[in-house]
């Protein structure tokens, strides 16, 4: 039976009838994919361990004979990282479970969009490990995935006179939800209600973490204010821009406020 094997990170998984999963993957090679596991609540052996949510699998899968259209088969799963040090933190698990639901809404199925595998098994390894703070690596990974999926907010210049961000007096800027944009307050007209006044340093902040190679992540330094900004302008504009609300993301900052 025809068939491929490829490295994938689990997205969602919800129970289909008493025995199987229907599961979402983000795969390296074949974007989001949704497969089934014949009969895997009794397959302790063939799936062990790996379907955990944001856990790392090598899979392989078959197509169905008969039905073109229906889901493809998961025959084998061998869990490669199930990181485990982000599971045995309430935070760390809260905001890896925000990255990877906001994939799994925003990807088309088969949709192959390039950098954005790599991308979450970056954060989810360095999160795993420690290497940089959780808040400092979500900002890492939202403003990356906006740019990886083409919807990356224009945070360089005043979108209306161009005057770049190092040159605008103000120390605050206008970010406009529905245009994705800066406008600096000289050419703020009026103010939309979709949007927020941001300082210039973190939207400084943000653009270079955007452009500069992410194996020099580490060297990121944000202080608290700039986190706590940045957390509210992308966990504004992403759920805006894409049209819904995660429970993650709810759930994330309940904790937070409860901390």
């Amino acid at each position: 039976m025809p068939g491929f094997t490829t490295d994938a990170i689990l997205l969602r998984k919800i129970e289909y009838g008493d025995h199987d999963f229907i599961i979402s993957f983000l795969t390296k090679s074949k974007g989001k994919i949704s497969v089934i596991a014949k009969n895997a609540k009794k397959s302790i052996k063939r799936f062990s361990g790996a379907f955990d949510l944001f856990s790392v699998n090598h899979i392989q899968c078959t197509f169905p004979k008969k039905k073109k259209d229906g889901l493809i088969i998961l025959s084998q799963a061998d869990l490669e990282n199930g990181f485990a040090n982000i599971r045995y933190d309430v935070f760390k698990t809260a905001y890896a479970s925000f990255w990877v639901e906001l994939i799994h809404f925003w990807l088309e199925e088969d949709k192959v969009v390039s950098g954005l595998y790599d991308l979450l098994f970056f954060s989810l390894d360095a999160l795993n490990a420690g290497i940089l703070s959780k808040e400092a690596l979500s900002l890492l990974f939202q403003i990356r995935f906006m740019s990886i999926s083409g919807f990356s907010p224009n945070i360089e210049n005043c979108d209306i006179c161009k005057t770049p961000i190092d040159f605008i007096e103000q120390k605050s800027i206008r970010f406009d939800f529905k245009e994705g944009r800066i406008i600096c307050q000289n050419c703020v007209k009026r103010r939309s209600k979709y949007g927020m006044t941001v300082s210039k340093g973190t939207l400084k902040q943000l653009f270079w973490i955007n452009n500069s190679d992410i194996s020099r992540a580490e060297r990121m330094k944000f202080s608290n204010f700039a986190i706590e900004e940045g957390e509210m302008l992308l966990e504004a504009f992403i759920p805006f821009h894409i049209g819904r609300d995660f429970k993650s993301l709810q759930f994330l900052k309940q904790i937070r406020q409860e901390r």
